[in-house]
């Protein structure tokens, strides 16, 4: 393989068997990329309401965090250098489109566990104090990290 992407699930890979797996399928100095969109957490009034809503209902959620990859992500690549960049990047939701973003995350309560209803009910609250328009919005930082792996 000349590349290797992986795009919103590093987070989940065991990053020293993945790394060897990188490697193992790509040709020497073939290219691995990983990215993913960081949500800010504290730059608007809606982005707390809502890290405090995934700290309170949250069912792993502080253990999935893409902060902890980016804060490990030389552990994909060492010793092999890389770069990184940072895009700014937003998504405005309407209320239905914040519950569908909610509910796709993995570690959002499901309809059968007794805190989705509670969730469900202060993310209206959330969106309420915070729409303008009808609409709210996502801020992300987009982390992109590149370098060439060789076979060690």
């Amino acid at each position: 393989m000349d590349f290797v992407t992986a795009a919103q699930a590093a987070h989940w890979f065991h990053r020293e068997q993945a790394r060897r797996e990188f490697v193992r399928i790509l040709k020497p100095g073939g290219w691995l990329v990983l990215l993913w969109n960081e949500r800010l957490t504290d730059s608007t009034k809606f982005l707390r309401d809502y890290e405090q809503l995934l700290l309170t209902y949250g069912t792993d959620y502080e253990e999935v965090r893409h902060e902890r990859t980016t804060d490990a992500v030389n552990e994909f690549f060492d010793p092999a250098p890389f770069q990184k960049c940072v895009f700014e990047m937003r998504q405005e939701f309407d209320y239905a489109g914040v519950e569908g973003r909610l509910l796709s995350s993995s570690y959002a309560p499901g309809p059968e566990h007794p805190q989705h209803a509670p969730m469900l009910r202060e993310l209206r609250r959330v969106f309420d104090a915070n729409v303008v328009e009808g609409r709210t919005a996502f801020e992300y930082k987009t982390r992109m990290y590149f370098g060439r792996l060789g076979h060690e």
